[in-house]
């Protein structure tokens, strides 16, 4: 595509190696000059779109795949797994990366009107999809990243060119979704606050009653529309939470399994170790190794 040496020569001089947050808000760039074993992460609501070369995200055992000129949209907070799947230091991989703020969103749609295909707002959407980026999408992010070189115009001009991202999100082929993410009262937005509620207490019991009377449905509907979202139960969400948290504690802490395993929620180390072995392929106390090993090569 023509529009993406905009995008991947902006990012090759303001990105360190990684993720780096830029100056502007919610934007940050990443460029990694080798591919990666998979991480766990949790996905915020985002937008990420591929200058260069491939990464690959996996959500409860589905993979999703994305290259140059396709972007990844996050709709809710997510347990993931990553890797980048193609970069070499010739052509390393080049991201862009979008925080998508629901209140950004709702005072777009307030002031404008969008076109809704018949069915759509009645949908629940996926956590995850990915698509090709039209060439106007990638010329409005080319336009925002250009805003680095120049603060002063940045001040005056990115909340604007920000704006036009979103108008292309809302009125793409991820529309529904992106236009969820924005209204209060959408069947999304109640399913994040539950979502939202797990994740930041993952280490208490799960009380299903609780989180359908948080997302105001009924028990029924939210084990339907939560699975819709995340592709898995609510137990099972905060389950790879959980897990994800304890692998993160582990790369800081490598001796203290049991420990970590109690403090992520789990009463029995015994099942701590079968469920994350069962997740990452690895008991914890091999993996945690492993992982430091990995953090501490050199990079070249």
């Amino acid at each position: 595509m023509d529009e993406l040496p905009r995008l991947k020569e902006p990012i090759t001089r303001h990105a360190g190696e990684g993720l780096t947050r830029t100056a502007l808000p919610g934007v940050s760039v990443i460029r990694t000059p080798t591919t990666t074993e998979p991480l766990g992460d949790v996905l915020e609501p985002t937008l990420a779109v591929i200058a260069q070369g491939v990464k690959e995200t996996a959500l409860n055992g589905r993979t999703f795949t994305y290259g140059a000129g396709q972007f990844l949209i996050a709709s809710v907070e997510l347990p993931v797994l990553g890797h980048i799947a193609q970069a070499d230091a010739e052509e390393p991989f080049l991201a862009f990366v979008l925080e998508l703020r629901p209140e950004k969103i709702a005072a777009l749609l307030l002031e404008t009107v969008v076109t809704v295909r018949p069915g759509a707002a009645d949908a629940t959407p996926a956590g995850i999809a990915v698509s090709d980026a039209s060439p106007a999408l990638l010329d409005a992010i080319g336009r925002l990243l250009a805003l680095l070189d120049a603060p002063d115009d940045a001040a005056a001009l990115a909340a604007g060119v920000e704006r036009e991202i979103l108008w292309r999100l809302v009125t793409g082929p991820q529309g529904a979704t992106v236009r969820q993410i924005g209204l209060a009262d959408s069947r999304l937005a109640h399913l994040a606050r539950a979502i939202r509620r797990i994740r930041r207490h993952y280490d208490e019991t799960l009380r299903v009653e609780e989180l359908a009377a948080l997302a105001t449905m009924s028990v029924s509907s939210f084990h339907r529309h939560f699975r819709a979202v995340t592709s898995m139960t609510p137990i099972q969400f905060q389950k790879q939470i959980r897990l994800h948290e304890a692998r993160a504690r582990l790369l800081a802490e490598p001796g203290d399994v049991a420990g970590i395993g109690f403090a992520v929620g789990y009463d029995s180390p015994s099942q701590f170790s079968r469920e994350y072995r069962r997740m990452f392929g690895v008991p914890p106390s091999r993996d945690a190794l492993a992982l430091r090993d990995a953090a501490a090569l050199p990079s070249h």
